[in-house]
């Protein structure tokens, strides 16, 4: 089963909306991800968030690229970015997405 957390050990529910950009030699990228209303954020919780970590059968993944975002001073989203800095960050990054995409009915689109 893969999962993103914001804080370790507690998978966010929210599903992202997850954007994807590469370099033209394929040996960089970024992956941004929105969340909206994100578990991480509410009322109750009472951990800080300290990265986006993504986690699969293979280990996991660590951005500490995360930003909040707020409406009228109450907090609404998250907004995470990773970046690839190899062919093989991005080879490993593909597979998590497949498998997170699989778990969580997530589609492609490509823009």
């Amino acid at each position: 089963m893969s999962a993103i957390q914001f804080i370790q050990g507690v998978d966010e529910e929210a599903i992202p909306e997850v954007r994807l950009t590469r370099s033209r030699s394929g040996n960089q990228g970024t992956a941004t991800f929105i969340f909206e209303n994100p578990k991480a954020l509410g009322q109750d919780v009472t951990e800080d968030i300290t990265g986006m970590y993504m986690i699969d059968e293979e280990g996991q993944i660590t951005s500490r690229e995360v930003k909040a975002k707020f409406i009228n001073g109450e907090p609404k989203g998250l907004e995470g970015l990773y970046v690839m800095k190899s062919k093989e960050d991005w080879d490993r990054f593909m597979r998590f997405m497949e498998r997170y995409a699989k778990d969580h009915g997530l589609e492609f689109n490509q823009a």
